[in-house]
C-alpha cells in the first residue's frame, strides 16, 4: 500500500480588492455606507407598504417581496466581507463558502422571478 496524502482544504482564500491599509479603510467605508443604505431603503419600503392600506395592491406586494429578497441578496454576501476587510483575514470555510454561495444563488434567483412575474 503506497502512503497517500490524505490532508484537505479547511477552506479557501479570498482575493481582496486591496492589499494597501489606507485603501483598505476606505473601502470598508464605502461599503459599510453603500450596505446600510440598501438595508434602510428596502426596510422604508417594506414598512411603507404594510404600514399604508392604501398601498395593499399586487404590485405594491410584489416591490415589498422584491426589497424583502433584496435586502436578504446583498445581507449574503457583504457583511462577510466587510469582516474580511477590517480583519486582514482572508480565509472562509468550505462550509461557509458553500452557505454563503447557497443564499446568494436563491436570492439571485428570487429576484430574477419576481422582476419576470412584476413584468
Amino acid at each position: 500500500m503506497e502512503p497517500e496524502n490524505h490532508t484537505g482544504t479547511p477552506g479557501f482564500l479570498l482575493q481582496g480588492l486591496s492589499e494597501k491599509p489606507e485603501i483598505q479603510s476606505v473601502l470598508s467605508g464605502l461599503f459599510l455606507s453603500l450596505n446600510l443604505v440598501t438595508i434602510f431603503g428596502n426596510l422604508l419600503i417594506i414598512l411603507a407598504t404594510i404600514s399604508d392600506p392604501h398601498l395593499h395592491t399586487p404590485m405594491y406586494f410584489f416591490l415589498s417581496n422584491l426589497s424583502f429578497s433584496d435586502l436578504c441578496f446583498t445581507s449574503s454576501t457583504v457583511p462577510k466581507m466587510l469582516v474580511n476587510i477590517q480583519s486582514q483575514s482572508k480565509a472562509i470555510t468550505y462550509a461557509g463558502c458553500i452557505t454563503q454561495m447557497c443564499f446568494f444563488t436563491v436570492f439571485a434567483l428570487l429576484d430574477m422571478g419576481l422582476l419576470t412575474v412584476m413584468a
